[in-house]
């Protein structure tokens, strides 16, 4: 039986891998931003001044996601402090990690089932329903990219007003790459509703 099994499923499995390291390219002109956020935004602030938090660091890298928060921020109607201190405080937390996450792939065609009587040949393309390919679980090593921004109000005791969160999975590391979809995915509908979760599709430049 087991003789059987790795004789049918041994290079399948390693085709199933394959395509599965190539499942989050498959899609890659597109960009899904998962956005989760929360706010108490307070009214009448148009034209308050805000500033980045102390220790924000001063590298390069950090003054370039810092530039592309000044030219997202504006949907907040705030102004950047230019010398006095700020009404608004401004934090930034991000970084990218490896994880593990599970795909559904297509089986590459043509599909050969082996169920408890042995292997099936359900057709090209489809599956032993006849409804179509058959998806499979495969789990691949990705990166999981993420932005934090949060913003709190120095006249009302430090208070959080506003905490947005993107998070967008890539093949490799690409943090710079994706920085910018990631500022852009937490100011879009700023303030936005409060617990709010969405997801933000953004297409690649070619």
């Amino acid at each position: 039986m087991m003789e059987w099994i790795n004789r049918w499923f041994g290079p399948m499995r390693s085709l199933f891998l394959l395509v599965g390291a190539l499942a989050l390219a498959g899609c890659a002109s597109t960009l899904s931003a998962r956005v989760t956020t929360f706010e108490q935004w307070p009214s009448g602030v148009e034209g308050q001044t805000w500033q980045f938090a102390a220790g924000e660091g001063s590298g390069l890298e950090v003054q370039a996601y810092q530039d592309m928060v000044r030219a997202a921020i504006g949907a907040t109607g705030l102004v950047e402090a230019q010398n006095a201190q700020g009404r608004f405080v401004v934090a930034l937390d991000y970084g990218s990690e490896s994880q593990p996450r599970t795909v559904r792939q297509a089986v590459p065609d043509p599909f050969f089932y082996g169920g408890f009587y042995g292997p099936r040949y359900w057709g090209w393309g489809y599956g032993p329903w006849g409804y179509g390919p058959d998806w499979v679980p495969v789990e691949v090593i990705a990166q999981r990219n993420h932005l934090t921004v949060s913003i709190r109000d120095r006249s009302h005791a430090d208070q959080e007003v506003y905490r947005s969160t993107a998070v967008i999975w890539s093949q490799d590391e690409a943090l710079a790459s994706v920085m910018p979809y990631m500022v852009s995915a937490v100011f879009d509908g700023f303030p936005g509703n409060n617990g709010e979760v969405r997801t933000i599709e953004y297409r690649e430049p070619r």
